[in-house]
């Protein structure tokens, strides 16, 4: 049966010739990469795509989330989709290496996945002065350990601590990023991160939801501490990448649309995502 799948799914796969540039997160959070994405690459054509009807991702098994991103990549590929950006860092850590070698060679060997944990760890020790980094993130991510993994290849001198924030992603998608009720979690994770080491001068906010907690996050970090929001990282990831790849850039649509899709709720994902976008979008039901 697992074969005849993979097999009817390859079939539909190679049918297609040119298709968006995908961005899949468990919920809103990628929207915060999709804007940076749109505003470096106006040309090109998006597709998000949110599984809201099965978030979060960040407390769920290896396992659950490699189940989860597989059926999402193997849909969007049906979909006409060549290039994958998972703007989900619980993917990007749970799923993304086993899909890139497993299941792409089967499935699609001519597309790619791609993640938003490598291009942060590419990147992070040309803003350190300490040496010592700071990564904030989701339970699945940090137990993970991708961050420290992925920062170390590129830069085995750099030591890295983790602290793990289970809810900061609740107080985003319940629209109390800017309650008053949020600075108690906030403060009380930066607290446990800086307490590893004072001597921490960068961090990553290993999620895609945090940059809509920017403000209070300042507020409890040292003024020293340069904070690395993955949005424009990933960005500027990606037009590199186009260009070291113009057979992959020829794949993609350039009619410069953002088509919206949602494993729940239409409306209830239209309304969170404006607050995200801060502007009106349209969005459709698309089942996993």
């Amino acid at each position: 049966m697992v074969v005849i799948t993979i097999l009817f799914c390859y079939h539909r796969i190679m049918n297609s010739s040119k298709g968006p540039i995908a961005v899949f997160d468990s919920g809103y959070g990628g929207l915060t990469v999709l804007q940076q994405l749109t505003q470096q690459l106006p040309q090109y054509d998006f597709l998000y795509l949110g599984d809201n009807a099965r978030t979060p991702y960040g407390t769920r098994s290896f396992e659950v989330v490699n189940k989860y991103t597989l059926e999402a990549v193997t849909k969007l590929f049906s979909m006409g989709v060549h290039l994958i950006i998972l703007a989900c860092n619980t993917a990007s850590a749970k799923a993304l290496r086993n899909i890139q070698q497993n299941h792409l060679p089967l499935i699609a060997p001519t597309r790619r996945v791609l993640g938003v944990i490598r291009p942060s760890a590419e990147v992070v020790g040309s803003y350190t002065k300490t040496n010592k980094i700071g990564v904030l993130g989701t339970l699945g991510t940090v137990q993970s350990l991708s961050y420290p993994l992925e920062i170390k290849k590129v830069a085995k001198h750099l030591q890295v601590f983790q602290e793990a924030c289970p809810m900061w992603v609740p107080l985003v998608e319940n629209g109390e990023a800017e309650s008053p009720g949020s600075d108690f979690f906030i403060k009380k994770n930066i607290d446990a991160l800086l307490s590893q080491d004072k001597a921490i001068d960068t961090i990553i906010l290993g999620c895609t939801h945090y940059p809509l907690l920017l403000d209070k996050i300042k507020q409890y970090l040292p003024y020293e501490c340069t904070i690395l929001s993955q949005g424009e990282i990933v960005a500027k990831s990606l037009v590199n990448y186009l260009k070291r790849h113009p057979e992959m850039d020829a794949k993609c649509t350039k009619n410069g649309k953002v088509i919206f899709y949602t494993t729940e709720n239409v409306n209830k994902f239209k309304q969170t995502a404006g607050f995200f976008l801060k502007q009106d979008i349209e969005v459709n039901y698309l089942e996993l």
